[in-house]
């Protein structure tokens, strides 16, 4: 077992990692929860998609009821686009009719896009319930269950509307990820890459000559990669909680991985897919302004296209420009990029010339071909 904590007052809280931690999950929150809830009160409320109910939800639920809990479980349909307020509604609306109070726990229970509405969920119903993780995708588990960001997209942009609201612990189980399907599994690595680009060249080196597919048959080697990636993230945010400053390197990829989802109505690309394009573009800009030599941005480039095939870029420089203005890395009108200056080291960069971005882009569809 792995225990990172995430430090930030005045409520530190612990990432949990470990195979085969979802059968141990009802004694785990038990002690957790022990100080809240009496012996006529212990109702927990699941958030879940069909999928990960259908193929999980019974070794929660009855891990939870083992140990003395009551769980309730509530379907959101999965997918992107319905990462959305409406949604955030109608599960408020099933909290009412089932009976939640202030003394229950809401739990996310699936992947970064559960985590992120339950979570904007749990910190607005009834002014703020208790909120538990327990990510199912190597993307939830590597980075989005972690630091307490939640949020919903609008048409103008991804995660415009959210709250800070951390949960009171994160239950990481790698073995749920072996019900992911390939395509699921390779998104998430992205992201866990993303982490070694960032500050973590050991996690980087094992990524850029792993093969994936065997990587899923090698649970010891699997939970490493998760735990590295959540003491970088851990690290960061504990140093940064509001995203003032140091946090912002963790959106290495994501300024024009956002705009990709965006311009394609969240239907083309999975959230890591989209990131790994950003990641090939934020190299090849810090390249062209001379932040990284030739040799850094190709070794972040071809370690990104060795984990697997990526859909096609097909969207035109333009379009994608007039989203990043409304991209919420955006300050003053000025596009902010993470750039790599090695592996291992980033900076936030606010003088990219437009026609540097656009470049970039024109490449990842000359790569995509």
């Amino acid at each position: 077992m792995t225990r990172v904590t995430i430090a930030l007052p005045p409520c530190p809280y612990d990432a949990v990692i470990e195979n085969g931690l979802l059968h141990r999950s009802g004694e785990i929150l038990r002690v957790l929860f022990s100080a809240i809830f009496n012996a006529k009160h212990e109702r927990l409320f699941i958030v879940t998609v069909p999928p990960v109910r259908h193929k999980w939800g019974k070794k929660l639920t009855a891990s939870l009821s083992a140990a003395g809990f009551v769980p309730k479980i509530l379907e959101m349909p999965d997918g992107e686009r319905h990462k959305k307020l409406a949604t955030v509604e109608r599960l408020s609306e099933q909290l009412s009719r089932l009976g939640a109070d202030r003394n229950s726990v809401i739990v996310a229970f699936g992947g970064g896009v559960v985590g992120d509405v339950t979570g904007l969920l749990s910190s607005l119903y009834m002014r703020g319930l208790e909120l538990v993780q327990i990510p199912t995708t190597v993307l939830a588990q590597v980075d989005a269950s972690i630091g307490g960001k939640t949020g919903v997209n609008l048409r103008a942009g991804k995660n415009l509307v959210g709250t800070f609201h951390h949960p009171r612990m994160v239950l990481i189980d790698p073995t749920v990820l072996t019900t992911l399907p390939d395509r699921e599994f390779r998104a998430g690595l992205y992201e866990a890459l993303k982490c070694g680009v960032i500050g973590k060249p050991e996690l980087f080196r094992a990524l850029e000559t792993v093969d994936a597919k065997k990587l899923r048959r090698d649970p010891a080697k699997l939970e490493w990669i998760i735990a590295e990636s959540v003491r970088l993230k851990a690290e960061v945010v504990s140093s940064d909680e509001r995203e003032n400053g140091l946090r912002r390197v963790l959106n290495l990829g994501h300024t024009i991985g956002h705009a990709l989802e965006a311009e394609t109505s969240y239907r083309h690309f999975l959230h890591g897919e989209a990131v790994a394009w950003g990641m090939i573009a934020s190299a090849r800009i810090a390249s062209a302004v001379h932040r990284i030599d030739q040799a850094g941005a190709s070794r972040i480039t071809d370690a990104v296209r060795a984990l697997g095939p990526l859909p096609k870029v097909q969207s035109r420089s333009r379009d994608i420009l007039r989203l990043l203005k409304s991209d919420k890395k955006t300050r003053n009108g000025v596009v902010h990029f993470v750039l790599p200056r090695e592996i291992g080291k980033v900076e936030i960069a606010n003088d990219v010339p437009e026609q540097v971005v656009i470049e970039a882009v024109d490449e990842l569809r000359r790569l995509s071909r």
